[in-house]
Order: C-alpha cells, then sequence, then structure tokens
C-alpha cells in the first residue's frame, strides 16, 4: 500500500515523467491480457480480445498504459464470479478523435450510488463485499491520474448483478509523434 500511495502522490504531482510515444493500441493490450490470462483461467473466466486491426496508432507511455490495462483486468478478474467473460476492447471513436480502450466484465457490478466516487483514492464500494477480495483502494485513483495525464478520460458503466465496463481515452499520434 506505500508503494500504490507513493506512486499516486508521485503522478499527482507531476513527478513521473511520461515517455509518450506513437504506438499500436495492440501493444498496450496484449502485454497485460498475457499476464492475466492464467488468473482468469484459474478462476475460470473467460477472456476474450476484441481488437481491430485498423486502429491508429496512439500517442502514450506503453509502461503508464501497462498499469492502467492490468489494473482495469485485475479488477474485472476479482469481481467476476467463476464462469463468467471478461472483453478487453479497442476502438476508434471518430467523432471524439480518440481511441477508446474498454474491459466489459459480466460481474457483480457497482451500486449506483458508488459510481460517481470509483475513483477516488481509498474508495471501495461496499466495503462487506470487497474486504475479503483485497486490494488498496488506490487502482482506480492511480489509473486516472495517468489517463489525464495522457490527455485522455475515464469512466465507467455499471449495474449491479449484471457487470461493469470501465473505459478510457487515448489520443492519436499525430503525424509529427516521436
Amino acid at each position: 500500500m506505500v508503494e500504490e500511495l507513493l506512486e499516486l502522490s508521485r503522478i499527482e504531482s507531476g513527478q513521473v515523467p511520461l515517455r509518450l510515444k506513437a504506438t499500436a493500441v495492440a501493444d498496450l493490450l496484449l502485454q497485460p491480457l498475457d499476464r492475466l490470462r492464467p488468473q482468469a483461467e484459474r478462476a475460470q473466466i473467460e477472456l476474450i480480445l476484441d481488437l481491430p486491426a485498423a486502429l491508429p496508432l496512439v500517442l502514450a507511455d506503453p509502461d503508464r498504459i501497462y498499469q492502467v490495462v492490468s489494473n482495469l483486468l485485475y479488477n474485472a478478474i476479482k469481481f467476476t464470479p467463476e464462469g463468467g467473460k471478461i472483453t478487453l476492447q479497442a476502438s476508434y471513436e471518430q467523432a471524439e478523435d480518440e481511441v477508446v480502450v474498454a474491459v466489459h466484465d459480466t460481474g457483480v457490478g457497482i451500486p449506483q450510488e458508488d459510481l460517481g466516487r470509483i475513483f477516488e483514492r481509498f474508495y471501495k464500494s461496499d466495503r462487506a463485499r470487497t474486504r475479503s477480495r483485497g486490494g488498496t483502494g488506490l487502482g482506480l485513483a492511480i489509473s486516472r491520474h495517468i489517463v489525464q495525464a495522457h490527455n485522455g478520460r475515464i469512466w465507467v458503466k455499471s449495474k449491479e448483478h449484471k457487470g461493469s465496463s470501465f473505459y478510457f481515452s487515448l489520443p492519436p499520434a499525430t503525424l509529427d509523434a516521436p
């Protein structure tokens, strides 16, 4: 927890420089997906990747976005019951000129009254239910700050007992991007 608090503090204060570069979306998603696949398999949860071939490159720090994707997938696995399904998806939203990454799960969902606070540090939805599942309550706060540092946005849609969908956006790389 101390390590995550220090990380969050550094990110919030701008002490973590981003190493932005034009990056293929697949390069941001495949590594965390592969790393967490054994955990999903042990929990008998199906992991699906929905990744169109024609996505533009994004301007991103791959190590930082790895943290975000890993956190969202880890949470989805943690809150999805055996036999559930998690889909990691990416799409280009032309109207907003952004690439949107989504993690959809068939998990327990988040109560409506908690949705506005889910990205706050230490906030845990239904503490009685989440206590047994562990976690520090910092992962989503860290993810929010990383995405915002990339000039992106992060949000969630959820229905209790139906599952959750976490989304974040990244700007496409321009022709003059490194």
